[in-house]
């Protein structure tokens, strides 16, 4: 997707087909502490109700006219009045956002767990990203709501509803005048409100494109380095950071007009009430306590009416938020716990006419079929592009396949556990992955549990690895950088063949692994590599000569099909591209 066709789709964000039922349902599902909840709104309750109370207890100590005439009692219940507000809201206060923290933490570990489970396949269409911003930037909304937002549209709307009835008790004349303008704060916030909400939901869609963007960018630090594309990528994420600041604006000045306009209307209302209680207090109509209380009252009005438009705005953002993490909650995960649980040792392993695509109109591979004998080296061979990594996916299960079947032994590896099938098998790529962290995290990484350091520098030396830790000042605690920076090709390649001998497969899948190393750093890895291989089945993406010569069987791959098979001497006299492909290695 280019940055035109982002920015488009955030100026034109999706419709929200999500309503407040679902984000209940979404919230229902983690098991919020209800218990606490309605024990902090109690505790909320009350301290409304002491608000309610301490414009009465005002009013009776501005109509005693003389200090001495103060009743005693009353300042005293005042006080406490005063207190209970403070000590029950803080702790009911805390109680609310407690449950909230609470519920959004189970929020994101159940979307964590989730993404942890999806399919390759998701991740192939979603930039890390912004997968990453549904985890952080979407929670973070809905966790505003939830703790903070809505306890004070509680509390809030307590305090309303109990200020309106008392002051229509108190004088219903003056109340229907200050209630006579809520149509046109009505008119004010709904329109508002809807635009509010729109430009939310693009500022949120937008901060997660350039979230996705940025996250891949600095990930590919040193391309963009070697190939002097700071300035292009100064051009395309400053396009990103303008799209952000144009939709903020858009926001700033919505909010600007909105933020003089309630407070204009709101003292408007407070000059009128007051005034006309003026009148009222002049005429003896009205005492000076009265008209203090009803002042006190309707503060109590304006400051919940003034939060519910950031309310109402907050809810229609975390519909947009529940709407993006909805998605990813309903994607179907990978069957993890599914099938039976096997031992695959001695078993031959079988692919059956297999094909597989990732576009309708694109096949990858047509009718492959291949036979690997336990304790055996088969081999891949063939033109870049031809499907063998593809085929390797589809072995570690990553994708089923369109048509065909793999099986290992009488088994279909899709009734297989995945689990304990991808348990058995080591896999060894030409560019193998290792995380940030120290080289004892990374070797026992996926193992579940703890290795003495005996097994591990046992590991190690069979990787031909263990006089490099070894010169480390804090050999196996070495922390080796984001994505092994601090490792040369060769040294990360040794990690994770040591990782591989410590994981004892009985498969191995090796891709290309020493493709791009030096040759000192090749010789080394390959030693290793044949050291690995010994009683194991062994699946291998040829690149190097002396691994196709000696291989019990080679499969020719081009253009997605099986066009020859056999030993090296086979294919040597009966297949001529194979013939060419030795040629040119033995030329280079």
């Amino acid at each position: 997707m280019n940055n035109e066709t982002t920015m488009r789709r955030n100026l034109t964000p999706p419709k929200n087909n999500i309503k407040l039922r679902d984000f209940l349902k979404l919230i229902n599902s983690v098991n919020p502490k209800k218990g606490i909840f309605v024990l902090g709104l109690l505790l909320s309750l009350v301290t409304s109700g002491a608000s309610l109370v301490v414009p009465q207890l005002t009013k009776g100590l501005v109509d005693t006219s003389q200090l001495a005439k103060i009743d005693s009692k009353m300042l005293i219940v005042l006080l406490l009045a005063f207190a209970i507000q403070l000590g029950f809201g803080t702790i009911g206060g805390f109680l609310l956002r407690y449950t909230g923290e609470n519920a959004v933490q189970t929020l994101r570990e159940k979307l964590w767990n989730h993404l942890l489970k999806l399919p390759v396949s998701y991740f192939d269409d979603h930039k890390s990203g912004e997968s990453s911003s549904r985890l952080v930037n979407d929670t973070s909304v809905i966790k505003d709501l939830v703790t903070s937002q809505f306890p004070n549209f509680i509390t809030g709307g307590i305090q309303l509803i109990g200020s309106m009835i008392i002051l229509f008790i108190m004088d219903w004349k003056m109340a229907a005048i200050m209630f006579s303008a809520v149509p046109i704060f009505v008119l004010i916030l709904l329109p508002v409100g809807r635009i509010l909400s729109k430009l939310g939901r693009q500022l949120q869609a937008a901060t997660a494109d350039f979230n996705a963007d940025a996250s891949e960018k600095l990930s590919e630090i040193r391309l963009i380095k070697s190939s002097n594309g700071e300035e292009f990528e100064r051009t395309t994420g400053g396009s990103f950071i303008k799209n952000i600041f144009t939709l903020g604006i858009k926001d700033a000045k919505v909010e600007a007009v909105l933020q003089p306009i309630m407070m204009t209307a709101m003292l408007g209302i407070f000059v009128g009430i007051l005034g006309y209680g003026a009148v009222r207090v002049s005429a003896g109509t009205m005492t000076s306590g009265e008209l203090v209380a009803f002042l006190l009252y309707l503060f109590n009005i304006i400051a919940p009416v003034t939060s519910f438009a950031t309310f109402f705005s907050q809810v229609q953002k975390a519909m947009g938020s529940t709407e993006r993490i909805q998605e990813i909650l309903n994607t179907e995960l990978e069957p993890v716990n599914d099938g039976e649980t096997i031992d695959v040792e001695g078993s031959t392993i079988r692919a059956n006419n297999i094909s597989f695509n990732y576009e309708a109109d694109h096949p990858i591979l047509t009718d492959v079929s291949f036979e690997a004998k336990p304790n055996t080296v088969i081999a891949f061979a063939g033109p870049s592009g031809g499907g063998k990594s593809t085929l390797f996916s589809l072995l570690e299960r990553f994708y089923e396949p369109a048509s065909g079947n793999i099986t290992v032994g009488t088994h279909n590896i899709s009734n297989i556990n995945i689990g304990s099938w991808r348990s058995q098998i080591g896999y060894v790529s030409q560019d193998s992955a290792v995380f940030a962290g120290s080289i004892r995290d990374n070797l026992q990484y996926g193992l579940n549990k703890t290795l003495t350091d005996k097994q591990l520098w046992h590991g190690l030396q069979l990787a031909y690895a263990k006089q490099f830790v070894k010169e480390f000042p804090e050999q196996l605690d070495t922390q080796i950088g984001e994505r092994g920076v601090k490792l040369s090709g060769g040294q990360k390649q040794r990690i994770a063949i040591a990782r591989a001998f410590l994981r004892d497969p009985k498969i191995l899948m090796l891709d290309e692994a020493t493709a791009s190393l030096d040759s000192e750093s090749e010789e080394k890895v390959q030693h290793a590599l044949d050291k690995l291989m010994i009683g194991r089945t062994t699946l291998v993406i040829a690149h190097r000569l002396s691994t196709i010569v000696e291989a019990d069987q080679i499969y020719f791959i081009e253009h997605g099909q099986v066009t020859g098979h056999g030993t090296h001497k086979e294919l040597i006299a009966t297949h001529e591209l194979y013939a060419q492909y030795v040629n040119e290695q033995m030329v280079n």
